[in-house]
């Protein structure tokens, strides 16, 4: 698998930082959510799965920038 930097709200290239792969997935290199509470509330984790904190606002850019117009609304 090979991946492209998308961007990071960081500076210096610290995390949280999305990819895209070649596979059409994204990854997510960040801090691990090890907060015993809030892995409580996740579902369904496999061996090998982690949790990563993502601020929403690196989502929403992230998208405005590499998805066709994400941007905009049809109506």
């Amino acid at each position: 698998m090979r991946m492209r930097f998308l961007g990071s709200l960081s500076e210096a290239g610290a995390c949280p930082t999305l990819y895209e792969t070649d596979r059409g997935t994204i990854v997510v290199q960040g801090m691990q959510v090890t907060d015993a509470e809030a892995l409580a509330d996740l579902r369904d984790v496999l061996d090998g799965e982690t949790a990563v904190e993502v601020p929403r606002e690196l989502i929403t850019e992230i998208a405005r920038r590499v998805l066709p117009d994400a941007g905009t609304t049809t109506t």
